[in-house]
This record gives C-alpha cells, sequence and structure tokens, in this order.
C-alpha cells in the first residue's frame, strides 16, 4: 500500500473504496479481512484528518462597505 501521507484525500478515498468492495465480495478469510480492515481504518482516519484541516481553512469572504471582512465557516 502507497503510504497515506504520500496520498492524497481523492487517492486515499479510492483505495478505501476498493478495500470495503473487496471485503464485501472476499471469502471469509480472517487474517486477509482484518489486514483489510485495519488499512480501511488507517485510511478513514487520514481522511477525516483531510476533511477537518479543510474545513478549519475555509473562510467566506463578506465585502463589508469598502472592506473585506474574514469570517469562519459556520457549519448549518
Amino acid at each position: 500500500m502507497t503510504s497515506k501521507k504520500q496520498m492524497n484525500f481523492e487517492e486515499s478515498l479510492k483505495k478505501l473504496e476498493k478495500i470495503v468492495a473487496e471485503m464485501e465480495n472476499a471469502d471469509p478469510d480472517l487474517d486477509k479481512s482484518l489486514s483489510l480492515f485495519n488499512q480501511g481504518i488507517e485510511l478513514v482516519e487520514f481522511c477525516s484528518e483531510k476533511l477537518n484541516e479543510t474545513k478549519k481553512k475555509i473562510e467566506i469572504l463578506i465585502k463589508d462597505a469598502e472592506t473585506i471582512k474574514k469570517e469562519n465557516f459556520i457549519e448549518q
């Protein structure tokens, strides 16, 4: 497996989708399933971390008269 630090979010998500499909269609080999599960957990944590980082960086620019005012993104 490529190091998760070298993968971007989209690559990680695709790899996670492949792991899920493989687990759904795999034979009941416990060791292989456990290995896939562990890889999946690492990818979920990586993707979640990337989403949280991105969420923190999102700002909404609001024009206030002649100035631009930054406001933090508010989750709805």
